[in-house]
């Protein structure tokens, strides 16, 4: 995995995954955003799209801690009974998440459900997901930029960083500076 992703990477796997989205939903579909980690993704995402898409979004609470567990804190205002659905989200890591949305949004009986990440950890699985629509394959390494964020940092970047999580534990400033170059 490279320790940079460019913002030419990036935008060259988003104008991939929106052509793929594209071909498989020619009539339109739902695309629920995972707040807040999907924002910058999911915005080009759309701008990239030939159909037209109905956006709507979710939000977790963070995992508990020694559950594995998340909660809905915002639900969708769409109703998507009966419409092909494309859950989006930044990175699937475990899967646990993952599963649990998909299994929460698979209760209201849409046409199609399907997942799309920006990043995908297939290596960390605990919950088998199917990531249907996936930019980059990752490891283990920490993803700061672009949706992925430390401590609500970071998440307005182009591009992404794999960091040294300890360093941002100890500051989590540390790459203020690098990434948010004075003007």
């Amino acid at each position: 995995m490279p320790a940079r992703f460019a913002r030419a990477d990036i935008d060259a796997a988003v104008t991939r995954l929106a052509g793929e989205i594209s071909r498989d939903h020619q009539h339109g579909l739902v695309l629920v955003g995972v707040l807040k980690g999907c924002l910058p993704f999911l915005a080009d995402l759309v701008r990239a799209l030939t159909v037209v898409p109905v956006i709507d979004f979710l939000a977790i609470s963070p995992y508990r801690p020694g559950t594995g567990r998340v909660r809905l804190l915002m639900d969708l205002r769409t109703d998507i009974g009966a419409r092909p659905v494309v859950l989006v989200d930044d990175v699937i890591d475990t899967g646990l998440t993952g599963s649990f949305l998909l299994q929460e949004l698979a209760l209201r009986e849409p046409s199609s459900l399907q997942l799309c990440a920006m990043f995908d950890r297939r290596g960390r699985r605990l919950a088998p997901v199917d990531v249907c629509y996936r930019g980059f394959d990752v490891g283990d390494d920490y993803l700061v930029g672009y949706g992925l964020d430390h401590e609500g940092r970071y998440r307005n970047t182009s591009e992404v960083l794999a960091v040294d999580r300890e360093r941002l534990d100890a500051d989590p400033d540390a790459l203020v500076a690098e990434l948010y170059p004075q003007r």
